[in-house]
């Protein structure tokens, strides 16, 4: 996310490559200096070459199963993994996508994008300097999913429904809400907890649609405010 350092990116790739990744994505790239990137991604140019661009986390993360995001911060109704347990659990829902969500050097992730994730993990460190240099973090996860995908069986067969078909569940949730009057009070966590509770059921893509389908029938059976 809103990544400035070009360097960083060039380490990042370089780490990424060490452990067989090769599928990301730039959410707002700060830094258009690729030049400066392939200097540091050595053996990993060709990783700055294809990365995915995009303008929003939304857009990022559409066909993700499930999405991490990488904070200490403590946030009501999310779990807080060690990075091995989100490589376990990664393993284990494959061959559905993982996204992990690193922010920007200076700050990280903000509340907006925090809140946005279904799921937090933080790696342990001294109270004296708990930050992280990026490409660090980046190289503890890449190397933790490498060694979990050795270990872990998969999962259950077949694909989970992706973060994009879980937003239209709960859209649709959000509309019946309001239509049942239950948010006219306003929304405050509700249905973010309400689809939180959907997300850890791990549904299929065709439980997605059913859902999604019962949830805008009954929202049109309603009569009229």
């Amino acid at each position: 996310m809103r990544p400035r350092n070009p360097e960083n990116l060039g380490a990042v790739a370089r780490a990424m490559k060490n452990f067989e990744l090769a599928d990301w994505a730039i959410v707002a790239l700060g830094t258009h200096d690729f030049a400066a990137a392939r200097r540091v991604a050595v053996h990993a140019e060709e990783l700055l070459d294809r990365p995915r661009l995009a303008a929003t986390l939304d857009e990022a993360v559409a066909d993700c199963a499930w999405v991490v995001g990488t904070s200490a911060r403590k946030t009501r109704g999310k779990r807080r993994l060690l990075p091995e347990e989100v490589a376990r659990e990664a393993a284990a829902r494959a061959p559905s996508r993982t996204a992990i969500v690193f922010g920007e050097e200076r700050s990280g992730l903000d509340a907006e994008t925090i809140d946005r994730c279904h799921d937090l993990s933080a790696i342990p460190t001294g109270a004296a300097q708990p930050s992280l240099n990026l490409a660090q973090a980046v190289l503890l996860y890449a190397y933790e999913l490498r060694r979990a995908a050795g270990v872990v069986p998969l999962g259950r067969p077949g694909a989970l429904a992706t973060d994009g078909e879980l937003r239209k569940v709960e859209e649709a949730l959000r509309a019946l809400l309001r239509a049942g009057r239950f948010l006219s009070e306003g929304e405050r966590h509700a249905v973010g907890d309400l689809g939180d509770v959907l997300r850890r059921g791990r549904m299929s893509p065709r439980e997605a649609r059913l859902w999604e389908t019962a949830l805008r029938a009954v929202t049109r059976r309603l009569p009229e405010a």
